[in-house]
């Protein structure tokens, strides 16, 4: 993710520029970023850095130019900050193999692509692209379905899941979509019961579908693992209150369903 404004010699205004726009998008060398020149000097940039490059024709837009904007064998200067930045090319050329030529992976491999993966889903997640964020997610979990060899690999191929399934139980929230949060939730417990996170993610799933009983057994469950959790707490406060006013609700339907109708004569 970069922020960039390409200038000619001696113009004061740039030949282009993104460097309007509050939260460019995710760009990718080689593909979206093809100019030889900022390929090379991006890749010798860490996050958070500010650089101007002068590029000579070679490096640049070459003996042909752009025209219109950009004449033959122009020298340009570019002005680049590095906002973030992830490193997919080894999950990319992963994913681009067979299901038989991913088998054949040493697990530590395959573990290192699901992270990278995940970390992907956290950055679209941090940015409320959140259908974005749930496709990376669901890359990462279809490769952990691995038998492992021993009770170690099996910890870490766990651990791996188990971060992935809360981010999921967490983007379907926020994706207004209960249902898929709870049955990702679900997942996490049967790795880890006693996962106050994802005690948690059920039981507001089964907040947002009034469904009160099973929202509070998992909310209590979750209290009693973190007690003090400022998060939690809050829930079965916002539970209470939702579960009073169904309670009056019915009481008010059932008062007119039930009253007695005015005799006339």
């Amino acid at each position: 993710a970069v922020k960039y404004s390409g200038y000619l010699e001696h113009c004061d205004e740039p030949f282009c520029t993104n460097s309007y726009k509050k939260s460019p998008s995710l760009m990718k060398l080689g593909k979206d970023i093809t100019l030889l020149g900022l390929e090379i000097g991006l890749l010798t940039m860490k996050k958070g850095e500010v650089a101007r490059f002068v590029f000579t024709p070679d490096y640049a837009y070459g003996q042909q130019g752009c025209p219109p904007l950009i004449p033959p064998n122009a020298t340009v200067m570019f002005e680049v900050e590095v906002l973030d930045f992830l490193d997919s090319d080894e999950s990319d050329a992963f994913f681009e193999l067979t299901a038989e030529q991913q088998d054949t992976f040493p697990l530590q491999k395959v573990l290192k692509v699901a992270d990278t993966e995940r970390e992907f889903g956290n950055y679209l997640y941090r940015k409320q692209q959140f259908e974005s964020a749930k496709d990376r997610y669901k890359r990462a979990f279809s490769i952990l379905g691995r038998s492992p060899s021993t009770e170690a690999e099996q910890c870490q191929i766990d651990t791996s899941k188990l971060l992935v399934l809360l981010n999921l139980s967490l983007t379907y929230l926020k994706l207004e979509r209960p249902a898929q949060a709870l049955a990702y939730g679900e997942k996490a417990l049967e790795i880890d019961q006693r996962n106050a996170k994802a005690l948690f993610r059920c039981g507001q799933a089964c907040l947002c579908m009034t469904e009160y009983e099973k929202a509070r057994d998992f909310l209590v469950r979750a209290q009693h693992i973190q007690p003090f959790n400022h998060d939690i707490n809050n829930e079965l406060k916002k539970l209470a209150s939702c579960y009073r006013d169904y309670v009056e609700k019915e009481k008010e339907m059932c008062c007119r369903m039930f009253a007695p109708l005015n005799s006339s004569g």
